[in-house]
């Protein structure tokens, strides 16, 4: 029984507060997992983590085990990557997550082109309109927008984003133009999965925040079906500028209020803190910088 042995089970254990999270994240069985651990709490004489039918918690010990071994793990891994890339040569497996339009539509072919250009790295993407826990899930990088509060990570900015508001030529040939945000009140909506529309309102002393919360009798989660249902003449639409610029372009939308858009949003990459990060992660960090900005 080596020293590290049920190490990596603990630590990924403890991050995802579940035995089956843990072993989906390392690929190995849930049964595995709970054993190793097991096997550690025996070696060390010591329960350090709480088990119910619903999930793990860490004890008073396994707390501070646990900071402990994060901090081995990391200078492990590292050093093993130190190593690795020593030829100068990018390889092994990159996971990173992303929202799924924008990662369709940009993120996926700018690691295509970085993925042909290093012929030993493997990427697994996965696209999601939820906010992964990267460090808990065990993520490289992420790729999400506007403000960031996670204290577990480094964020560096690629590109920006606008909300644009439209409506296709035959919904404001029936309903008229609105002129102002007020205006925008008599107007039926097409919404999304948010409940407010932010504004910049300019004016003799600065900027203003406004945020409208928009009604209507259509709604989706999903914006390439509100882009849509804006296009059918159902009403008007905020969307972020890479739904709608094709369409504003090509006269299908017609876009409103261009003086009051809500100021840009961060399109940042995000990863887990690291005293030294691996080339894999920074160089692809770099390629999108490039190919999104």
């Amino acid at each position: 029984m080596g020293a590290w042995d049920g190490i990596d089970e603990f630590v990924a254990t403890a991050e995802a507060e579940s035995f089956s999270q843990a072993a989906r994240r390392l690929g190995l069985s849930t049964s595995g997992v709970s054993r190793e651990v097991a096997r550690l709490e025996e070696r060390l004489q010591t329960r350090l983590l709480y088990r119910t039918t619903r999930r793990v918690s860490l004890t008073d010990a396994g707390r501070a085990f646990l900071a402990r071994c994060r901090q081995l793990v990391h200078d492990r891994d590292e050093a093993l990557a130190a190593v690795g890339e020593e030829d100068g040569e990018v390889k092994g497996l990159l996971r990173m997550t992303c929202s799924t339009a924008y990662g369709e539509r940009y993120v996926a072919p700018a690691v295509n082109a970085f993925v042909l250009a290093h012929p030993r790295l493997s990427v697994h993407i996965e696209l999601d309109d939820a906010v992964r826990d990267i460090v808990s899930e065990g993520f490289d990088l992420a790729i999400r927008f506007g403000r960031l509060t996670d204290s577990r990570l480094i964020a560096k900015r690629l590109a920006s984003r606008t909300r644009r508001l439209c409506a296709a030529p035959a919904y404001l040939a029936q309903a008229g133009t609105p002129r102002s945000i007020a205006e925008l009140e008599g107007h039926a909506c097409v919404l999304g999965a948010v409940d407010a529309w932010p504004f910049r309102d300019p004016g003799p002393e600065g900027d203003r925040e406004i945020v409208f919360k928009p009604q209507g009798r259509w709604r989706c989660n999903s914006g390439q079906a509100v882009l849509d249902a804006a296009l059918q003449g159902l009403g008007i639409c905020q969307l972020p500028n890479f739904y709608v610029d094709a369409a504003v372009a090509e006269g299908r939308l017609v876009p409103l209020l261009e003086d009051c858009l809500p100021a840009d949003e961060g399109v940042w990459a995000v990863y887990p803190h690291l005293r030294l990060l691996p080339a894999k992660v920074r160089l692809l960090v770099e390629h999108l910088e490039r190919g999104l900005g």
